[in-house]
């Protein structure tokens, strides 16, 4: 039997945020016939990561769909995994990663930005260390993808916030500046991000990076890397010494 895939997505109340992910965990199932494909949530009205975990008996690959590991913690992984009771690897979270580029760029075509146009990326503001430098990550990975017009600022306080880096762009004779949420559902963070792009005067907000075939493509990947290093008998997550939390947004 293929081990597990527990995929722990954010704590969005969005009804339209929790659809993109049962769509997405529909094309991984796809992509993986016999793996079981298993959510939890980080929200109090649906199967938590410690519930899901309590009832798993088999080895297992988790793997956070969240686009950093640096902000605020409310998950106790370890705690959670050592419920399970078999190899649990904990995989990383989706971004920083190239695919996530290759995504808000198609996102930002869809929007209507054009080569030689600037691309903004926001994010929420960075709430652990580490944070900040996973956006910035984030945004060199879109450069190299999208062209040397690409900025970061974040939606809340920590700066560069979004008004002084779409005057910063201007400044530098960009006169279209577009916005790329750095988010895969939408949700009350997309919202913020399309306020504050509009009261900055920047263009259109391009689409969250949602369903995309290259996200499904990225958790996949994430998966196979999770089962070699279960069958390479790495340690378990649950019996790492150091404790590990998330936050997803």
């Amino acid at each position: 039997m293929r081990p597990a895939l527990v995929a722990l997505a954010g704590g969005s109340r969005d009804g339209a945020g929790q659809e993109v992910i049962a769509h997405l965990l529909d094309d991984v199932r796809r992509r993986l016939p016999g793996v079981d494909v298993i959510s939890a949530w980080a929200k109090p009205d649906a199967p938590g990561l410690r519930q899901v975990m309590g009832r798993l008996g088999c080895p297992a690959v988790l793997l956070p769909l969240l686009l950093s590991t640096g902000y605020r913690a409310t998950i106790d992984v370890p705690a959670a995994t050592a419920r399970s009771g078999a190899a649990v690897h904990l995989a990383p979270p989706l971004g920083p990663d190239r695919y996530l580029a290759r995504v808000m760029t198609a996102r930002l075509r869809e929007a209507g930005a054009v080569f030689g146009d600037a691309a903004l990326l926001v994010a929420p503001g960075p709430r652990e260390p580490g944070g900040r430098a996973a956006v910035e990550q984030a945004a060199e990975l879109l450069r190299s993808e999208w062209g040397p017009r690409v900025a970061f600022a974040f939606a809340s306080a920590g700066g560069p916030d979004v008004p002084t880096v779409v005057d910063y762009l201007r400044h530098k004779g960009t006169d279209r500046v577009w916005v790329a949420p750095y988010s895969l559902v939408p949700g009350s963070f997309a919202a913020r991000v399309s306020v504050l792009a509009s009261m900055a005067g920047a263009g259109a907000v391009a689409p969250v990076l949602g369903s995309h075939r290259l996200v499904t493509e990225l958790v996949v990947v994430r998966y196979q890397e999770g089962v070699r290093s279960l069958v390479a008998g790495e340690v378990p997550a649950h019996d790492r010494s150091s404790r590990q939390s998330l936050h997803a947004v």
